[in-house]
This record gives C-alpha cells, structure tokens and sequence, in this order.
C-alpha cells in the first residue's frame, strides 16, 4: 500500500506549497474541530489535509470517497462513533470542517480530481504543468485586498519575517522577526480612499493593546490610497509606531516616508 507521502493529497499539497510559497503542516488538528463524543464522551480533534498559518488558509483534497459511495472506505458494516458507517460519518464531518474553520476566521479552499488532470476514476495523472496552472486559479484571491495582503505577505517572506496565527482574528496579518512583531490592516483599491483609510487607522488604533516597543503596526494600501492615508502626519504615526506601505500594481512593496 502506498504511503501517504506518496498519495495524491501529498502531491497537490506539495504543489500549494510552491504556489503559496509557504510549507503547509499537514494533517493539523485544532482544538476547536472535534468529532462526535465516543462512548466515554471523549472527542477527538479532526485533522485536515493541510494548514498554511501564513496565508491563514486551510486546503482539503476529497477524492471520489468523499462524494460518492465506495465500500473500501465507507464500512457499510461497522458503525461509528456518531451512529452512521463510515461515509456517512465523513460527509458530517466534512460539513463540520466547512462551517467550523470559515466561522474561525479562516480560508477554506476545497480541491477535488476533476479540478486537477485526473482519469475516470479520480486518480491524479500528475501533471505538474497543468495542475499548477490550476491550483494557481483554484487558490487565487478574488478582491484587490487579497492582492495588497498577499503581495505585502510575500515582501515579509523575502524580509525575513514568519507569518503568524494573529493575536486578533480580525487582523489581516501578523508576522515576526525575531523580537520584532508586525501587525498589519491592509486595503484595497476604492472609491472612498479618505473614508478607508479612516477606518484602517481606527482598526490598528483597537489592535494596539500592548505597550510593548517591539511591536510595530503596518498600514498597506495600494498605490492609488497613498494621498490618503498620509493625511495623518508622519510624526503621529512615528509616536504610533505605525509604518505606512505602498503595493504597486505591479505587487511591488515600499515603505514610505513623511
């Protein structure tokens, strides 16, 4: 039998990880996804395929198992913990993963075969090529803020800083750098730049619970916001400890000055 290292999850897993740029921990329990109570009421955390902290992004890979009867893997004979075989028991706990970990604030992306290059039987042909051309599409953010934050991500990667889980679900992002700690809000492109930026300062504003010198706070707008969020001082935010980026549109990053 194949190993899991070896499985179709791995190889499009392997494959995010050349999109994202980032390595996923696999097969991540979290504390608050739990399977159903056993007889002596314990439950067990659910694992998922994998988990990018960075990006804030969780993706599975359900194969044909997860949307059709497949005897091999349901157990039509043998109950579970939750009263139901086995496929049964997976499509509850798959609808527990999409509700419980878009409610915590983080990205649920679902991959299936026949987004890939797969056969009839939802086996991967592993095309690289192709496949990443798709994960590419599959993982692609939707709004001009998904651009400014995954471009600004990238920066840090480059700058020596780790994405981390945010103290606040509400922050956009959060990295470190050794005893250096960055909390970011970042925007996209609008038609109300002045109203937008008001609000991002607010919202650095509520994340600055700590007197600590080593946090720093991070405001990244796009190019065409610049004017905007400088209308705030640049000695203001120098006593704030807040830092103002501009993202290009070609997703290049510059810290900016007074």
């Amino acid at each position: 039998m194949a190993s899991r290292g070896d499985s179709d999850e791995a190889y499009v897993v392997g494959l995010c990880n050349r999109v994202l740029g980032e390595q996923a921990l696999t097969q991540h329990r979290f504390d608050w996804l739990l399977g159903d109570p056993g007889a002596g009421g314990r439950q067990v955390r659910l694992p998922v395929d994998a988990y990018w902290p960075g990006h804030r992004l969780v993706v599975e890979y359900r194969e044909l198992q997860h949307h059709q009867p497949v005897d091999h893997f349901d157990k039509p004979d043998r109950l579970t913990v939750s009263g139901v075989h086995r496929g049964e028991q997976r499509a509850l706990y798959d609808a527990r993963r999409d509700t419980e970990i878009p409610a915590r604030g983080l990205r649920l992306v679902v991959v299936r075969p026949a987004d890939l290059d797969a056969d009839g039987r939802g086996r991967l042909r592993r095309n690289e090529e192709a496949d990443l051309a798709a994960l590419r599409k599959i993982l692609a953010r939707d709004s001009d803020e998904d651009r400014v934050t995954d471009a600004f991500r990238a920066w840090l990667l480059g700058e020596g800083w780790t994405p981390v889980e945010p103290t606040d679900r509400w922050t956009d992002l959060e990295a470190v750098r050794g005893e250096e700690r960055l909390i970011c809000e970042a925007k996209g492109r609008t038609s109300e730049k002045g109203i937008d930026a008001d609000i991002a300062y607010g919202q650095l504003l509520r994340r600055m619970t700590s007197q600590d010198a080593r946090i720093r706070y991070a405001l990244v707008v796009p190019s065409s916001s610049v004017k905007a969020v400088q209308r705030v001082p640049a000695h203001v935010r120098a006593l704030l400890r807040i830092d103002v980026y501009e993202v290009g549109d070609d997703n290049g990053v510059r810290l900016l000055g007074g």
